[in-house]
């Protein structure tokens, strides 16, 4: 049933992003007390308190895409979920994270970002793709 299947996939997205948004909350409102669950020292905690908000971006990217990965792979779509991903992640991410990092001098910081980047550009091809489905 086409209708069904098309419905399921939005129930599920919304459901994966309302859970990552929760989660990513919760990362943001703890964050200053988040990494003394691993360390005592306040270096690292301070470099962890201050990569929360990159965590708390990738874990709603990452709440959403695999959802619309697993949908595109589902239909079929396997070759072109794999250029997506190989596109997206090597072509678009690493770069963009090497330039941050390294160029702008940004650190894990800039490494992180240009992988987000990454990830974002890919969920939304993927959603563009999944929503623009004839069901």
């Amino acid at each position: 049933n086409p209708k069904s299947a098309a419905f399921s996939v939005i129930i599920v997205n919304i459901y994966s992003l309302i859970t990552s948004v929760i989660l990513a909350i919760v990362i943001l409102a703890c964050r200053n007390v988040l990494s003394y669950a691993f360390t005592e020292g306040e270096k690292v905690s301070a470099a962890v308190s201050d990569l929360c908000p990159l965590l708390a971006v990738t874990l709603v990217l990452n709440g959403i895409q695999p959802v619309l990965s697993g949908v595109a792979v589902g239909c079929g779509w396997q070759t072109f979920v794999a250029k997506v991903n190989v596109g997206c992640y090597y072509v678009i991410g690493i770069p963009l994270g090497a330039f941050f990092g390294f160029y702008f001098k940004f650190g894990a910081k800039g490494i992180w970002t240009g992988m987000i980047c990454g990830t974002l550009i890919q969920t939304v091809i993927l959603a563009w793709v999944t929503f623009r489905t004839d069901w």
